[in-house]
């Protein structure tokens, strides 16, 4: 559990620090910007006063002006839309609206009006007004933060499913290692046990005791078979069959009943309700809901009630396993099915890990924590297509 713990505080400082650079990243855009809006209108006061210069001048000054400069600094406006209007309301002059103005009178009375509406401020004189828009590299810088916001934010998920896809492909195979190398190494010794219990059935059939003792073990050491092939199906593709779901719940409930403390109650539904069939794979599911049973076991600390109900919908089969355990907290309601999470003293914590990826990989269902409240007990539900 601590190292779930220790990977939800390390997603947290990761998301601090992309907020921080995101943050960062727009009040510096922002001043940029606001920078360059301020030296755009500076750019548009000497761009009117030069025009207004310009449009003074009779012919006579004209001809015996320098107006080299004035056209330079006309000339050298290329990005900044300016719009010079009469005191009629009429567009007498205007550049960088991609259009030229003769021909498009109509397409730049609609700008004005639309610069008009939307409360632009513009440069004032004696019988003209100068309005001018923000140029496309001012209104790029102001996008600016969402595009790299996007960019790493796309840059991180992909980033992550990658390295999911990888983590988990790899998990697979140690999984799959693991569980095959388990059902090898179990091989040995349980046929040696059943050499044994041969032998001692030959050298001592007339001895009840020991012939009783013998049916208890020959029992455990079928239990052990079972385990041994559980585990060897894991990683391959387990034959799946239609069974009655009210059945095999009874042969689980028998099962975990006889290894119980008696003040346990146990409620499961009655076998002669009408047959359920889902195809699942006997041993696996058994699996599964052995390990509910032995976790409710374990939360309720030898006292209390385990109810299972199936509910029949037009494509799915729901189980549900209640017991009156110590619950789980919500937050905790995923980090339960994580490898090595677990909240008892001993264990590993791969028993609910197992019953997932059997559920989902192998019967192409769910499992997952229905509800649960502390100190009153929790409600696991497998969710099977029919």
């Amino acid at each position: 559990m601590d190292i779930y713990s220790q990977k939800s505080r390390w997603k947290l400082y990761l998301a601090i620090v992309g907020t921080i650079i995101v943050i960062v990243s727009v009040i510096y855009a922002n001043y940029l910007s606001t920078q360059l809006a301020e030296e755009e209108r500076r750019k548009t006061e000497i761009y009117a006063k030069v025009q207004v210069e310009l449009s003074d001048l009779d012919d006579e000054d004209f001809e015996n002006c320098e107006y080299e400069l004035h056209l330079d600094i006309l000339s050298s406006n290329t990005t900044i839309p300016v719009m010079v209007v009469n005191e009629r309301g009429k567009v007498d002059y205007a550049v960088n609206f991609g259009r030229e103005l003769g021909g498009n009178e109509d397409y730049f009375q609609e700008e004005l009006n639309q610069m008009i509406k939307q409360g632009f401020d513009p440069i004032e004189g004696f019988a003209y007004k100068v309005y001018f828009k923000e140029s496309n590299i001012l209104r790029q810088l102001r996008y600016f933060p969402l595009i790299q916001l996007l960019l790493i934010a796309a840059f991180v998920l992909f980033g992550y499913m990658g390295f999911n896809s990888a983590r988990r492909a790899e998990q697979n195979r140690v999984w799959v290692g693991m569980a095959k190398e388990t059902a090898h190494q179990l091989g040995t010794p349980i046929s040696a046990i059943i050499a044994w219990i041969e032998h001692l059935k030959d050298i001592r059939s007339r001895d009840e005791e020991v012939t009783e003792v013998l049916g208890e073990l020959q029992n455990d050491v079928s239990r052990l078979e079972l385990i041994a092939d559980r585990f060897s199906k894991i990683g391959s593709e387990p034959k799946l069959k239609s069974i009655n779901i009210y059945e095999e719940l009874e042969k689980c409930r028998a099962y975990m009943e006889r290894r119980a403390p008696r003040k346990v109650k146990f409620f499961f539904p009655d076998t002669e309700h009408l047959p359920i069939p889902v195809r699942i794979n006997p041993p696996l599911f058994d699996w599964v809901i052995e390990n509910l049973l032995r976790n409710a076991l374990d939360a309720m600390e030898g006292r209390g009630e385990i109810h299972a109900t199936v509910t029949n919908e037009k494509n799915m089969v729901h189980i549900d396993i209640k017991d009156s355990g110590k619950g789980i907290p919500s937050n905790k309601f995923r980090a339960v099915f994580q490898p090595g999470f677990t909240t008892k003293k001993r264990g590993w914590g791969l028993g609910l890990s197992l019953a997932k990826r059997i559920i989902q990989e192998y019967h192409s269902g769910k499992i997952f924590v229905k509800d649960s409240v502390v100190k009153e007990g929790t409600t696991f539900r497998i969710s099977l297509p029919k």
